[in-house]
């Protein structure tokens, strides 16, 4: 270990439980369509549905819970969602056993396990901000997006062993037992934070003014519409994610019902095109020194993420390398600039408006993912799965058009204050 993982005790304590945390969302990803598809016998359209209900909270109540974030401490709520994501992940294999595991009642499932999901994301996006001192900022989310793509790595590659060895339903034990190992570290950081926009009165006391849940919402909505970079990026992940996780949701069914992989190949598979993602926090910080940080992002989205269209060309034996390649590409590309952009909002965005700022960004961004599933899932019981891949693909460097409208285009570096950029911002509200 070295820098913060050596010298700061509690982001060890958080990059630990967040690893594990995705550790065990990715062997999720494998195991919950694979339970659907293997031992439930889903169909294509069934299988969107359930990767549509894993995003849907973000939809139903991702504003009210950035407003939420703001108001009350960051980590109890992360605790609360470690511990009952843990709690519902155990519900699979004891539903199984009982003999009443249904998709419906797996859909259930995953749709709570994102609702905890929504709550602890925009807390722990917050949260971070409050241990690290600004100049460490860069260096922490370099890690944590770099050991949460080995972790992804980690754990594809083991939801198609265990899928293969025990069944993929007991794969959710693992997922389960991260969780409350995610559950355990948090409880272990000392760190506590300040009571959050508490002023002090003339008596001395800490005093909170009555606010408003629709107006707190509202000026989130606000500060992100009216500023372009915010409302660029806010937009550009909206758009972005619709075909990007419209191909995800299908993609076991098109490696193993179209190409005809097996089910423990399909871990191998995911894993090593997840390997971009530990190449692209690699080298997200010093692509950005040398090009500046607009210009970085604007190759690796949508520039590396165009490679992509290798997937929908994949076949059996040789032609599996086609997904790899693409899927690597891929997922370099967005891990890449998701490290440049964490870094830009925590710099940009003051901290006691950060919970609402994030999530209004989230509610644009992971919003239309229920969407992408969704038609990902139609589409494929209509035109066919292949067609479908093909589709998703195309339009994932199609939306680089937003960005090359965008500010981003004009400048070499992101701006780090509201200051040092030339668009306008909401009056009284992040300048």
């Amino acid at each position: 270990m070295s820098g913060l993982l050596r010298r700061h005790r509690d982001f060890r304590l958080l990059w630990c439980g967040e690893t594990a945390g995705k550790f065990g969302a990715s062997v999720t990803g494998v195991a919950m369509p694979l339970i659907a598809i293997s031992t439930l016998d889903a169909g294509t359209f069934e299988i969107g549905l359930l990767g549509a209900a894993a995003w849907l909270p973000w939809l139903l109540i991702g504003l009210p819970v950035g407003v939420w974030v703001d108001r009350i401490a960051r980590r109890p709520i992360m605790l609360g969602a470690a511990a009952s994501s843990c709690a519902l992940f155990l519900a699979v294999p004891l539903a199984h056993w009982a003999g009443v595991l249904s998709v419906g009642l797996l859909l259930a499932i995953t749709l709570a396990t994102g609702v905890s999901a929504v709550f602890f994301q925009t807390a722990y996006t917050a949260y971070l901000p409050s241990i690290l001192a600004p100049a460490d900022q860069a260096e922490g989310n370099g890690k944590l997006h770099g050991s949460a793509s080995a972790a992804q790595i980690v754990g594809g590659g083991a939801g198609g062993l265990i899928a293969q060895a025990a069944g993929a339903v007991n794969g959710m034990f693992v997922n389960a037992g991260t969780f409350l190992n995610s559950f355990v570290c948090l409880l272990g950081i000392r760190h506590r934070e300040p009571p959050p926009n508490a002023t002090a009165g003339v008596d001395g006391v800490e005093h909170r003014a009555p606010r408003s849940l629709v107006r707190e919402i509202g000026d989130g909505l606000r500060l992100v519409a009216h500023d372009p970079w915010l409302r660029t990026f806010a937009l550009y992940g909206g758009a972005s994610n619709l075909p990007l996780v419209g191909l995800q949701s299908i993609q076991l069914v098109f490696l193993v019902r179209e190409v005809g992989v097996s089910e423990g190949a399909v871990g191998g598979l995911i894993a090593a095109g997840s390997l971009g993602g530990i190449v692209g926090a690699f080298v997200s910080r010093r692509v950005a020194a040398r090009m500046g940080t607009a210009r970085a992002f604007l190759a690796f989205e949508p520039g590396v993420c165009g490679l992509v269209l290798l997937v929908p060309l994949t076949t059996g034996g040789a032609g599996l390398l086609l997904f790899v390649f693409g899927s690597f590409a891929m997922v370099a590309g967005v891990v890449a600039a998701n490290v440049i952009k964490a870094g830009f909002q925590q710099r940009y965005c003051p901290p006691q408006l950060l919970g609402r700022i994030t999530a209004s960004m989230q509610f644009v961004n992971y919003g239309t993912i229920p969407l992408g599933a969704l038609l990902a899932g139609t589409l494929g019981s209509t035109i066919g799965v292949r067609p479908t891949m093909w589709v998703m693909a195309a339009a994932i460097p199609a939306m680089g058009l937003i960005l090359v409208l965008s500010p981003v285009r004009r400048c070499r570096d992101l701006p780090t204050t509201p200051r040092d950029s030339t668009a306008p911002t909401v009056p009284g509200r992040v300048a």
